[in-house]
């Protein structure tokens, strides 16, 4: 008997998202760094073990709107959440309840969703005894289905976690194929390999205030080798001196790891060419966004 489920992993900026959907498929589909709002988009990766199929939706850091993106990413939390048959709202150990978490917890009570409570980082904690707190605080505000201390970072409780939920999956054929990992073009994967590669490597606004476009990508015939021609979009020409760095070096630095990255998931070789330009006030123009992938009509 074949059973399968949606889920939503929801939760505020920086609570290890995107690494607990990374450590449950044992392959990295999804950028991490240590800067919030890291996911700007909703990432799918597929998990089929045995006769289960857990498809999950990684969503954008909850967090209040400044500016277009944010608008944008703030619907795609929101559509994610209203799409699925569970969430999983991550949290990190040891932090009081955010007033994000309080509207995500509304919002489950609202569409009455079943919803696991992950608390994260837990390897990062001195004295354990204070989960029993956090665990209670949170269980005053929503009767989740389970409660599952982990760690993204050393992949304890993860296995605790997918067990979990799989009781959530329903009888159903399988929606993908057995061998799917995620439904994110390769050009995408590609480009947000690149912005990872910012997010960690800069500081302050630049990274947020930057976006990727994959503008080639193909491969040579006869050959294991991919050529791939990049842009990186940034608002200021201040940030494109930044971008590039003396001599090029930050941009050289850039494209050799993010290069690193790209042979290991698509196992083969990669010539990667990146340029950068400037185009002013970009998270605010709608026609730039769209031809970035950031498209409001994805969720009419």
């Amino acid at each position: 008997m074949k059973k399968t489920a949606f889920i939503a992993i929801v939760g505020k900026p920086n609570v290890g998202k995107s690494s607990i959907l990374n450590r449950i498929l044992k392959q990295k589909i999804a950028i991490v760094s240590s800067k919030p709002q890291t996911t700007r988009t909703r990432i799918m990766g597929v998990l089929t073990e045995n006769n289960i199929q857990l498809v999950f939706i990684d969503t954008p850091g909850l967090h209040k709107p400044r500016n277009s993106l944010d608008k944008y990413m703030l619907r795609s939390v929101n559509e994610s959440v209203a799409g699925v048959d569970a969430c999983v709202l991550v949290t990190e150990a040891d932090k009081s309840i955010s007033p994000e978490e309080i509207q995500l917890t509304d919002k489950f009570k609202s569409m009455d969703i079943p919803a696991i409570l992950a608390i994260n980082k837990t390897d990062t904690l001195k004295d354990k005894s204070v989960l029993a707190a956090q665990i209670s605080e949170f269980s005053r505000l929503y009767d989740f289905e389970s409660v599952v201390p982990c760690s993204a970072q050393t992949g304890s409780g993860i296995d605790d976690l997918k067990l979990e939920l799989g009781k959530l999956a329903y009888e159903s054929d399988f929606m993908f194929d057995e061998d799917t990992l995620t439904d994110q073009p390769e050009r995408v994967i590609a480009a947000e390999m690149i912005r990872e590669k910012l997010l960690r490597l800069l500081d302050k606004e630049i990274p947020h205030g930057s976006a990727v476009f994959v503008e080639r990508m193909k491969e040579r015939e006869d050959s294991d080798i991919i050529d791939i021609s990049a842009v990186i979009y940034c608002e200021r020409d201040s940030h494109k001196g930044i971008i590039i760095g003396k001599g090029g070096s930050m941009l050289k630095k850039i494209g050799s790891y993010a290069r690193q990255d790209m042979e290991k998931f698509f196992d083969c070789k990669i010539n990667l060419q990146i340029w950068v330009k400037v185009k002013e006030d970009w998270r605010n123009r709608e026609g730039i966004l769209r031809s970035l992938g950031y498209d409001e009509t994805d969720f009419q």
